[in-house]
Parts: C-alpha cells; structure tokens; sequence
C-alpha cells in the first residue's frame, strides 16, 4: 500500500462528474490499483475513490506537479493533480486474515444449545444443525411436554428470516416422527415487522442476549 499525503486537486469524469478543489488530503493506492482520497474528517468514508480493476498512470507536470490518471474499465477517469507532496511511503501489508465477528449466529447457536433452558423451563436440546431436506435447523429442542421445536438464529432477525424457518416448519411437520413442531425464531435484534409476521404465522420470537448467554453480564447488577 503507498500513502501519499499531497496538495492536490481531484475530478472525477465519466458518467457522473466531481470537482475536489486544491487542498492537503491522503491518497492510498492499494495493493488491488484501488485509489482512495481522504480528508481529515468525514470518518472512514473518502471523498472519492476508484475501485478496482483499474489502471493507475502517474505522469509529471509543469513546475514539479504531477497528474495522476485512474482509468477503469467502463472508461471513467479519477484524475488527481499533485503539486506538493508531504509525505511519499509504501508498505507492504501481506495477505489479511480477515475480519473475526463476535456474537455471530454460529456463537449464538452454540450457546443456546449450551444453554437451552433460555427456551424456557424444561426445554431440553435434541441437536443442533438439525438436517433436512432444505438445510439445517440451528436447533431442534423439545419442550417440556415433549414436543418438537425448531430454532432458528439469526443477529438481527427480519422478514427473510421467520420465512425460512416457516419452510423449515412446513417440511418438519410433514414428519409423523416429529409432528407437531412448534418454531422459535431467535435474534439479538427483532425488527417489528419480523415479529408481526412471526405472531401471525404462530411462531414465538426470542430475544437473545449475547453476553448473558456468555455469563459475563449479571442482571441483578444492573441499573436499569
């Protein structure tokens, strides 16, 4: 990655067009021949940018400036004029392993399955990854009174999610083995049109929390 930090002035030109007028910013040309332009502010979003695939062509101008041409495939142009540069480095950053989310749906599925009383009183756990012919159910439990119930997780739970465990239910209950079975839909975070549907199709919503489930938050200890 080179990081330049330069007096510069950036147009965009193609099928829109954008003026950056003269002033100090930070240009990154990765690795990838994306370039981005930043200022000091507006958080992690640039000014202007390019996405790869794309050329990049630095050539010099009148009076020590230089131009620099971003060309992508479609034909539009990020040119940046540099007249002053502040500082000119280049670091080699390797492969990245990739971002590691926490209180992702696998991590919620194993600690509900850990904790499967959070169903209610009772509940005990039958499997997790329940299989069927239309994939996995997160978790298939039973309810005091034996019945089946079928989980499904997500972190933040909408529409897409109680239709796919509404799927889930009509195969499961096709099953003489298994019927009735009854659904959970299990979230973090249950948007309200989520939960309607839900409430209309008869199946119960879960809020989970991830760091009760943890056992790093104590309710008794809380204010509110």
């Amino acid at each position: 990655m080179r990081l330049v930090i330069a007096h510069c002035m950036v147009d965009y030109v193609g099928r829109l067009t954008a003026h950056l007028p003269m002033a100090p910013r930070l240009l990154m040309i990765k690795a990838d021949c994306s370039v981005l332009v930043h200022s000091d502010g507006g958080s992690y979003k640039p000014l202007n940018w390019m996405s790869p695939p794309c050329t990049f062509v630095e050539s010099e101008l009148p009076e020590g400036a230089a131009l620099w041409t971003v060309t992508n495939k479609s034909g539009d142009q990020l040119l940046i004029t540099v007249t002053e540069v502040l500082h000119d480095s280049s670091h080699q950053l390797g492969i990245d392993p990739g971002l590691v989310k926490d209180g992702v749906e696998a991590h919620l599925q194993v600690l509900l399955a850990q904790h499967i009383e959070t169903l209610g009183a009772g509940y005990r756990l039958v499997r997790r990854e329940f299989p069927t012919a239309i994939g996995p159910v997160d978790i298939m439990a039973r309810d005091p009174q034996g019945v089946s119930v079928a989980v499904e997780i997500k972190r933040r739970g909408d529409i897409d999610g109680v239709e796919q465990l509404t799927r889930y239910l009509e195969l499961l209950n096709r099953d003489p083995l298994l019927a009735p079975v009854k659904g959970v839909f299990a979230a973090q975070e249950i948007k309200p049109q989520a939960r309607t549907l839900a409430t209309d199709r008869g199946i119960a919503c879960l809020v989970l929390d991830y760091d009760l489930l943890r056992g790093v938050d104590d309710p008794s200890q809380r204010l509110f």
